[in-house]
């Protein structure tokens, strides 16, 4: 009778985790998926109430310079090191392995949404654009590298790429399949084209101001360092496969002319 009443308990936690990870999944997906929206709106002056050059009153230069660097580093720290193989072998030791990722990007999305909420504008303008054709050209081209951003990660697998797969196979009962890398569409023409979709985005503006600058050397010189740390990493996973692509493609910027392979 004992056991009965214990295994129908253990089956009632089980269900009640299951349902609390799932709820836990979603709701870290919705959370980043309103924070892309809304940074490519505070990225490119668009329909937020506080943008990249509008919002709270700017402090000092100085202040707003050490600031934004920190909110940028305070990322680029944190994202660095939670990707790594070494810091997850040690982290699921305390997290479930169902909700690693998901905590992930819960606390990445954290950072991001306090960068821009802590964001110091500099709206000086250092050059700009007024003839419409070409605000309109730039803006586009904008919205095209936040499009290739987006598009990038279906190409590997985005709902396990930001953890809603995993929480999702764990609730039903089973373990997400870790996703089989294709070179499909901008994967055959770049290593990291979500990265070169960053990259555009930031860059592409008809109105290039002193904070919007400082914001956008900041993260290129993060997506720079990081694309190399992440090779170690997918070196280390793939081996000779993932050498033999490097040596195929290049990094961030397409060869002109027909893709190899």
């Amino acid at each position: 009778m004992t056991t009965a009443i214990d295994g129908e308990t253990e089956q009632s936690v089980g269900i009640i985790a299951r349902v609390l990870t799932l709820i836990y999944g979603v709701a870290s997906y919705l959370f980043f998926l309103g924070t892309f929206v809304y940074l490519m709106g505070f990225v490119g002056n668009w329909m937020v109430p506080k943008s990249i050059d509008s919002g709270q009153a700017p402090t000092s230069m100085g202040a707003a310079i050490t600031i934004n660097v920190l909110m940028l580093g305070l990322f680029a720290v944190q994202h660095s090191i939670m990707a790594r193989p070494a810091f997850k072998k040690w982290w699921t030791r305390y997290v479930p392995v169902p909700i690693e990722r998901s905590t992930f990007v819960l606390l990445t999305t954290a950072i991001l949404a306090l960068t821009a909420w802590q964001w110091r504008p500099l709206p000086e303008p250092l050059w700009q654009v007024e003839n419409p054709i070409g605000v309109a050209l730039l803006s586009g081209i904008s919205l095209a590298g936040w499009a290739i951003v987006l598009i990038a990660t279906f190409l590997i697998d985005h709902f396990e790429l930001f953890g809603l797969r995993q929480t999702v196979a764990y609730a039903a009962g089973g373990v997400a399949r870790p996703p089989v890398f294709k070179e499909r569409l901008f994967y055959r023409w770049v290593r990291h084209p979500l990265m070169s979709g960053f990259l555009i985005a930031f860059w592409f503006t008809p109105v290039m101001t002193q904070g919007h600058l400082l914001f956008a050397v900041v993260s290129t010189a993060y997506i720079l360092i990081g694309v190399k740390i992440e090779e170690r990493t997918l070196v280390y996973l793939h081996g000779e496969r993932y050498e033999d692509y490097r040596r195929r493609v290049p990094m961030l910027f397409p060869r002109l002319g027909r893709p190899k392979g």
